[in-house]
């Protein structure tokens, strides 16, 4: 998967042309809604509307923004599922959504019966705790839960749980697996002492910079940006990762030409220096990451086959 998606940037260039020009070709025919998984006033919630007032700001677009949370995302993958795929409803939800959290609803869905328009921002996640505790990497961790320690390591998804429990078991000991709704609760939960260490998304950035967390492992497949020497969960025996993207979709059947323009219109306005958005993207999330058409159909075909992996690894 990280070779698939280091080829992405390539893959990228040669379609841009494409892109551009079928996004000159279609205008939306009326308001468009933006149906949004995320709890209002979160980084990711104010990243969908500053992108969404961006859009207006330049090409004149409405958007009328609309909370549908819950369940990782599926139910909004389940309300936009029937909606008109002429461009008027979109959603933005995390590529998890339509990899390992539908995977393991069972929900009767596929990532084909949607449209992947576009991500927008990838996540800085790493295994983070406080530097009080002493711990420089995940190693320290270890050394502690065989010593005894009784180690409350925070999540915020089904699969992120799976991951800290595999990372116990490959490494002989158990950890008191707590899973909250989101980063802001993980960060919260650590800070507050209710959590030893947890995933967090880039939340983490500020605290690592002012020595205050520390980043004990990359949890993606590869370093993280911030603290490139963190070892990865690999050396760890685990060989899965969180990697992950912001994203919006649509419902299946969305014409080429309508998919292309609003890829098109969303890129333009996040790698754009000096808008709200990718502002707001560069602070919070590293800059903005963008994959688009058949690349990221396949980044998603991917991660469906890595979910079903997974999940039989975490059974065992």
């Amino acid at each position: 998967m990280n070779n698939f998606v280091k080829a992405a940037a390539a893959a990228m260039a040669l379609t841009a042309s494409t892109i551009g020009a079928a996004a000159q070709d279609w205008t939306p025919p009326g308001p468009i809604k933006l149906m949004i998984a995320f709890a209002a006033g979160g980084g990711a919630d104010t990243q969908a509307r500053l992108i969404a007032e961006d859009l207006e700001a330049e090409l004149g677009w409405n958007f009328i923004p609309e909370q549908v949370t819950g369940k990782g995302g599926l139910n909004l993958a389940m309300a936009i599922k029937d909606e008109p795929a002429d461009g008027t409803v979109i959603g933005m939800v995390v590529a998890e959504t339509l990899g390992y959290n539908m995977y393991v609803a069972e929900a009767g869905v596929t990532p084909e019966d949607f449209t992947a328009i576009t991500t927008t921002a990838g996540f800085q996640m790493g295994i983070v705790a406080r530097a009080e505790k002493g711990w420089t990497d995940f190693a320290d961790v270890l050394a502690a839960a065989k010593g005894g320690e009784a180690i409350r390591f925070g999540t915020m998804s089904d699969k992120l749980s799976d991951l800290a429990y595999l990372l116990g078991r490959e490494n002989g000991t158990e950890f008191n697996i707590v899973q909250v709704r989101g980063g802001r609760d993980v960060l919260n939960g650590v800070n507050a002492g209710d959590m030893d260490l947890g995933f967090m998304a880039g939340i983490q950035t500020a605290g690592v910079a002012s020595g205050e967390l520390v980043n004990l492992a990359s949890a993606l497949s590869t370093p993280l940006e911030q603290t490139p020497d963190a070892p990865m969960m690999s050396a760890f025996g685990v060989d899965y990762n969180a990697d992950g993207y912001f994203m919006f979709i649509g419902p299946a059947g969305m014409p080429d030409a309508v998919r292309a323009a609003l890829a098109r219109a969303i890129e333009g306005v996040v790698t754009r220096d000096g808008s709200k958005s990718n502002g707001m993207i560069t602070k919070a999330f590293g800059g903005p990451a963008v994959l688009q058409g058949e690349v990221l159909d396949g980044f998603l075909a991917a991660e469906w086959a890595a979910a079903e992996a997974l999940l039989a690894e975490a059974s065992q």
